[in-house]
């Protein structure tokens, strides 16, 4: 009897402590799923106030430092995002908004790409001044001045002026007569006469 009390001490010992172990073995199971190893973000509320959505049919927009695209490109915003409204340009074509991580927390997108809610009438912003330039252009005088060509000074032709234009001079038919001296073209045009006269005669004598 006395055996067999103790056999169901020890049966029992080894139930109870099967159950704690039980116990302990399946009450916290451990998690093998992988755990994410960069921040999730959290759910955040809706700004209140005037807000800029970017429109569905764009993929991203850019974001500028100021109401051109002539001022930097300093992030994006991807389609639907909400993000707070505080301005527009005097042209009413840029819309200033919250974006954090920059100089002052402003930027600006173009107003086409977003849609303004609860808008109201949004106040005119005066843009940033434009950005200084990071590198200024420099030209090296003397760099510059092995490519400048010297082009050598064209002679011009000198001008000679013609001698004198001599105009001669001859005495009229008239003036010869006046002075005494007989033409010598008159003279041949006689005797031409007086031989053709003389033929003439002579033709007629041999018939």
């Amino acid at each position: 009897m006395r055996n067999f009390n103790i056999r169901f001490v020890v049966l029992l010992i080894i139930i109870v402590v099967g159950l704690l172990i039980s116990s302990i073995a399946f009450g916290n199971p451990a998690v093998h799923a992988q755990q994410p190893t960069v921040a999730v973000a959290t759910v955040t509320g809706t700004p209140e106030g005037p807000t800029a959505r970017v429109n569905s049919d764009r993929e991203q927009i850019n974001v500028r430092s100021g109401p051109k695209t002539s001022y930097d490109l300093i992030g994006v915003l991807v389609a639907g995002q909400v993000v707070p409204a505080y301005g527009k340009s005097a042209s009413g074509e840029w819309i200033q908004i919250a974006y954090a991580g920059v100089s002052g927390g402003v930027a600006w997108v173009y107003s086409p790409l977003v849609t303004v809610i609860r808008a109201g009438e949004l106040p005119i912003i005066e843009p940033p001044p434009f950005p200084t330039p990071r590198i200024t252009s420099t030209v090296n005088a003397t760099l510059a001045a092995e490519f400048i060509e010297e082009i050598p000074a064209t002679r011009l032709p000198t001008f000679t002026a013609p001698p004198p234009l001599i105009i001669p001079t001859f005495e009229s038919p008239t003036e010869g007569l006046a002075t005494g001296n007989f033409p010598m073209g008159l003279v041949i045009a006689i005797l031409g006469f007086i031989g053709m006269f003389g033929a003439l005669i002579s033709l007629f004598r041999r018939r």
